[in-house]
């Protein structure tokens, strides 16, 4: 059995540089599988998540290798459509893989992934989403099948701005016929570096950021270099743990703009904030002021910092 052994009592302090975005990185080596050449990708964290996709992907007939800093993605040749069942339930987001792949092959076979044991989240909006896009799903014994000619484009308004609902939409209409409209998109900063990365591919995407986007489909993509943005629940998560300890630290690698919610709330409870171009620096204060939190879809305060907060 792992288990970790925490011995409490010391301030954390000193410096460190925030790791790439998980919610980034998955989305991002999901489309990679679009592109028919080859895709290097900087900043992908080493975590659990991005070691199943890898997974996937190779089975998929994708080949991955490292160089240097990059991630190194050769989906020239595709042979397979299928995820496994057990690396599809290792991670929720394994879902998004299906708008990619059946952007790229016409046809997808999925199981319902798992990855999260709090609470139900159904993937309804997904499912709509694609058949709205001409795409045929059947379902038996718990096997999802997605087949279709063509991937047209179309008007899609999501019930409630889903992050992964608006990321597989993205995926499946980069390289449909026509144009697809999603409404009450999801605004996450994860969506936008989605959108520059397959826009720097030679996809065609604005409104990433808003609440409608914009995807014309493509025919093809290039081969692209890119760098994943940083991940803004880890620095919340280093700030907090700051806090806690009464500390003082400095994260460099990061953009302001991600983390406005969980800073105010942090002075709101009594830190010592300053802040540069790309770097933050908390000094905690002994005795801390209590405060109230809500979480919200972006730009509201994150659902992933609550937890972290609480045990602050």
């Amino acid at each position: 059995m792992q288990y970790y052994i925490v011995k409490g009592g010391n301030k954390l302090e000193g410096e460190v540089s925030s790791s790439g975005s998980k919610n980034a990185s998955l989305p991002i080596l999901a489309a990679s599988i679009l592109n028919k050449g080859k895709t290097y990708l900087k900043n992908v964290p080493k975590i659990h998540d991005t070691e199943i996709m890898y997974q996937i992907m190779e089975l998929l007939g994708i080949k991955i290798s490292k160089e240097d800093e990059y991630v190194v993605i050769d989906a020239t040749n595709i042979n397979n459509y299928e995820i496994p069942d057990n690396l599809m339930r290792q991670m929720r987001s394994s879902v998004i893989l299906a708008g990619a792949i059946i952007g790229r092959c016409k046809k997808a076979k999925f199981s319902y992934p798992g990855g999260c044991d709090i609470g139900v989240r159904p993937i309804d909006l997904h499912l709509n989403a694609f058949e709205k896009m001409g795409i045929k799903i059947e379902e038996e014994n718990g096997k999802i099948s997605c087949s279709t000619e063509k991937v047209l484009g179309n008007t899609i308004t999501l019930d409630f701005p889903s992050v992964g609902a608006t990321e597989n939409i993205i995926l499946a209409a980069t390289l449909s016929e026509g144009i697809t409209y999603i409404k009450n998109a999801a605004m996450e900063p994860e969506i936008v570096d989605l959108q520059n990365f397959i826009n720097k591919m030679g996809g065609n995407i604005v409104g990433a950021g808003t609440k409608e986007i914009k995807i014309i489909g493509t025919n093809s993509l290039n081969s692209v270099e890119y760098e994943i943005m940083p991940d803004r629940i880890e620095i919340g998560t280093l700030l907090c743990a700051a806090t806690i300890t009464k500390g003082n630290i400095t994260i460099k690698n990061i953009r302001i703009e991600h983390l406005i919610p969980v800073i105010y709330k942090l002075e709101e409870m009594g830190c010592k904030i300053d802040l540069k171009e790309n770097e933050i620096k908390l000094q905690a204060k002994d005795k801390l002021n209590a405060c109230n939190i809500k979480t919200m879809p972006y730009p509201g305060f994150p659902t992933d910092m609550q937890p972290i907060m609480g045990a602050v």
